[in-house]
């Protein structure tokens, strides 16, 4: 495969200030190896769900306001999970559910925040902040981020998931 590219030199035979000479130009042919000029087109990239839920979850975490994800059960259960090897789903992901296509996904979180703040303006910067990430890191088109507030962290209330009595 070649292209014809133009290369102007200053002072070249051609290159005066007349108008169709101006536009002559010296050509040279390039040739590109490999042939397909777009490097996307030699193959197939697939992007697992889980992907897509850890980079979701982590950005989701991210905004003030988010005390943590999934509901009381899923954190309870996914701490118990946390502590065996090989015990499945990690941290990251939890209170996240997406679906990929080849070139979309939608999102489902679920979220804790904490007292006090603004649910609306919450929902609406994790909803930024998770559409921002995914299509920034996948490259895919976000069609939709859902978002459930399944808690309110209380101030005086103890965390679900106690810290290990050892050190």
């Amino acid at each position: 495969m070649s292209d014809t590219t133009a290369q102007r030199r200053p002072g070249a035979p051609g290159n005066g200030p007349s108008g169709e000479a101006a536009d002559q130009a010296q050509k040279t042919s390039v040739t590109k190896r490999g042939g397909a000029a777009d490097p996307g087109g030699r193959g197939r990239t697939t992007i697992a769900d889980g992907v897509v839920e850890k980079i979701a979850g982590l950005a989701a975490r991210d905004v003030m306001g988010v005390h943590a994800m999934g509901s009381g059960l899923s954190r309870t259960f996914g701490a118990v999970r946390d502590r065996v090897p090989g015990g499945g789903k990690s941290a990251a992901t939890r209170g996240v559910k997406a679906e990929v296509g080849e070139v979309q996904t939608a999102l489902d979180l679920e979220i804790v925040v904490e007292y006090g703040v603004s649910i609306a303006e919450v929902a609406r910067d994790v909803r930024e902040n998770v559409i921002s990430a995914v299509e920034r890191m996948t490259g895919l088109e976000v069609v939709e981020v859902n978002i459930a507030v399944s808690d309110v962290k209380l101030p005086d209330e103890e965390d679900e998931e106690p810290e290990s009595r050892l050190q």
